[in-house]
């Protein structure tokens, strides 16, 4: 009686692995189609999985590949959460986009034009 089941579905086993904040977020992903188990793409987020399965999910800026390797009783510390899977591959740091972190006038040069503020503006609406 004990003994820990053999499959579960893919958004709680996400949400205990600790990828997602929400079993609701989880859910919402493995429904939008997003989530490959084994390299078929799946739709809903009752699909089950079990250990052995390769996951593979877009998480942030990246492509998450994990190989499932236990099933999680419930939804523990980081430290037990990263004991039920093997990242396959590991995310790539991607560098930002690199630009000024402050708008620069030349001293005194006064205040700006209506032609230089509208610059200004435009620049603080593209943000990183």
């Amino acid at each position: 009686m004990n003994e820990s089941p053999a499959k579960i579905r893919v958004d709680k086993w996400l949400w205990h692995a600790r990828f997602f904040k929400s079993r609701g977020l989880a859910g919402e992903l493995a429904g939008s189609g997003s989530v490959r188990v084994n390299g078929d793409r799946i739709s809903k987020a009752s699909h089950s999985v079990r250990p052995g399965d390769v996951l593979t999910f877009p998480k942030d800026r990246h492509i998450r590949v994990i190989q499932i390797d236990a099933i999680g009783e419930r939804r523990g510390p980081a430290p037990e959460a990263q004991a039920l899977y093997t990242d396959l591959e590991p995310p790539q740091s991607q560098p930002r986009e690199t630009r000024p972190s402050t708008l620069e006038r030349d001293e005194g040069a006064g205040r700006p034009t209506k032609k230089d503020r509208r610059e200004i503006d435009a620049l603080r609406r593209r943000g990183p």
